[in-house]
């Protein structure tokens, strides 16, 4: 199997050290001089002298270049294993709850192993993300925790650091169109058992209420709604589907589209909405146009929305990120098998 293109670099250089052809002492060749003669970025030559550095093969002096570092024979053939790591965490926004959870989970488990940490939010962007991944790769980091932004279903710079083989866990949202290490809660199959409990208590004319799927996640809510209609042989009727674009949530419409939208479903019988920030504002909705307590759809939710009697879907944060601190130390420490691993949620009906 090829390796990538990083490690050809480094497995060249440690050859050429350890035959003498670069005694200790020796300027190695520059980043640009590396790139060139090897067809990659200079960024990836770049991180492949970090990593020689690290290992100890290498020793860098600012503003006079990169040098063979002077060892005995028997340290230059094992890995120095005493640097700390240092791990680039990335996250869309620290708006929600769930979102400030996963990271007092990832800084946790991170500081636990005694990782260094560098943070970044990226608002929702994903210029910005890549911008983010991009830097922090310069800055020779180890390894990645990247939660990706909402309308993301695929994004070239997690490409790159997939193909490069770059330690990476993707954190709640996961890329079908890239093979990688992610952790996320399970949503379809939260999403389905709560539909299947409004259904075995008699609803069937349930709204659903959810972001444009744009996203691992709204897309496996969405099919664990239909899954739990289809196994009870109902149909589903999609005019009781209200999918909001992600701009009208940013620019605060969200409330008057939400309201709009269920003053024309007078006939339902429960609202389902895929996250907190949705229930809320069908929770303000549904006041206004059903004043009368008894008379009230019942509403229900993926996590707490902070409202007295809801139903919920419960996740498990602390969990999601253990498990991916945990996935991306397994890649630190040399092993690479790419999996998702899926986290159980909890149906919650408040007595």
């Amino acid at each position: 199997m090829e390796h990538p293109l990083y490690k050809q670099i480094q497995n060249d250089i440690r050859r050429s050290i350890q035959s003498g052809e670069l005694p200790a002492g020796a300027l190695v060749p520059s980043e640009k001089e590396l790139a060139k003669r090897y067809g990659v970025s200079q960024i990836t030559s770049k991180n492949a002298l970090n990593g020689l550095v690290e290992e100890g093969f290498l020793v860098r002096y600012r503003g006079k270049g990169t040098f063979v570092r002077e060892l005995g024979s028997s340290e230059m053939q094992q890995p120095r294993t005493d640097m700390k790591k240092t791990i680039a965490i990335i996250l869309p926004t620290m708006k929600t709850k769930i979102d400030q959870q996963l990271l007092d989970g990832l800084e946790r488990y991170c500081t636990e192993r005694e990782y260094d940490l560098l943070i970044r939010i990226s608002r929702e962007s994903q210029e910005e993300e890549s911008r983010a991944i991009e830097q922090f790769r310069e800055r020779g980091v180890d390894g990645f925790l990247i939660f990706p932004v909402e309308q993301e279903s695929y994004n070239n710079a997690i490409l790159r650091l997939s193909l490069d083989r770059v330690p990476l866990v993707l954190v709640d949202r996961f890329l079908k169109e890239i093979r990688t290490y992610s952790v996320s809660s399970d949503n379809y199959e939260g999403v389905r058992e709560a539909i299947s409990g409004l259904l075995a208590t008699g609803h069937r004319r349930i709204a659903f209420l959810s972001p444009e799927i744009t996203n691992s996640v709204t897309d496996e809510r969405a099919k664990g709604f239909e899954a739990a209609f289809l196994e009870q042989g109902l149909p589903i009727d999609k005019r009781l589907w209200c999918l909001l674009d992600l701009v009208t949530i940013q620019e605060g419409h969200g409330p008057q589209e939400v309201l709009r939208f269920l003053q024309g479903c007078s006939d339902i019988t429960a609202v389902f909405c895929v996250n907190a920030e949705l229930a809320r504002y069908a929770h303000y909705a549904m006041r206004e146009i059903w004043p009368a307590t008894e008379s009230k759809p019942q509403l229900a939710a993926f996590d707490d929305p902070d409202i007295e009697g809801i139903p919920y879907i419960r996740q498990q944060p602390d969990e999601v990120s253990r498990r991916a601190v945990d996935l991306l130390s397994e890649q630190l420490a040399g092993k690479h098998e790419p999996r998702r691993e899926v986290v159980p949620v909890q149906w919650i009906w408040p007595e």
